[in-house]
């Protein structure tokens, strides 16, 4: 093991380490190839190759492949809560633009940073064991979402609150499902038009219709 400082694990949270610039350039390429070719198809000769170090480094940086793929699906997760953070912001205080505004970050996010579908559903179809250290993460990132869609539906319906984050998470996922796979285009907007339609009249003041 190297001596690379780690940041502590809070509870249900993994270990996190800190970066050099070493071990973001060995990130900056796992991240890549994790997402375009499938994490167990993507041995450490690979990414260090790639990444232009020596395995040592890696191992001395990381420790393991597993830590790698802690730290490449929290930074994910990272970047899309800020990302997604900013839109909220711009979307004002009404519920239900606030609501919509979840869908078009996440169409953008999509289209720019996830042409392949959603980087936690991918990583789940490989890492469904919750021993793993990177299993928190994923489930984390989903049970996030809810809440938030919690929080946004209990400004619209406090009585119906958890009954549309439901609804409203199930039209986000599956819209990233079909996104991924291609199933049809504009995926993302069509689920967004029908989290639009589960909002009471007066909240639905967007202009942003299908055409």
């Amino acid at each position: 093991m190297g001596t690379t400082a780690t940041t502590a694990a809070t509870a249900g949270s993994p270990r996190r380490i800190t970066m050099t610039p070493a071990a973001r350039r060995v990130l900056a390429a796992a991240a890549r190839l994790f997402y375009e070719r499938g994490i167990h198809a993507v041995g450490v000769d690979l990414i260090a190759a790639e990444a232009g170090v020596t395995k040592k480094t890696l191992y001395d940086r990381f420790g393991s492949k597993e830590q790698i793929v802690v730290e490449y699906l929290a930074d994910r997760d990272e970047r899309w809560r800020a990302f997604l953070a900013e839109r909220l912001d711009a979307a004002g205080p009404e519920p239900g633009e606030r609501v919509l505004a979840v869908f078009d970050a996440t169409g953008a996010w999509a289209a720019e940073l996830s042409p392949k579908g959603c980087s936690m559903v991918n990583a789940h179809a490989e890492i469904s064991d919750p021993a793993h250290p990177a299993h928190p993460i994923i489930a984390g990132q989903k049970q996030w979402m809810l809440a938030l869609f919690t929080r946004l539906a209990s400004d619209i319906d406090p009585e119906g609150a958890d009954a549309m984050a439901r609804a409203l998470m199930l039209l986000h996922e599956g819209a990233l499902v079909a996104h991924g796979l291609g199933i049809f285009p504009d995926a993302v907007a069509h689920a967004r038009e029908q989290a639009r339609a589960l909002l009471p009249q007066r909240t639905r003041r967007s202009g942003h219709d299908l055409s």
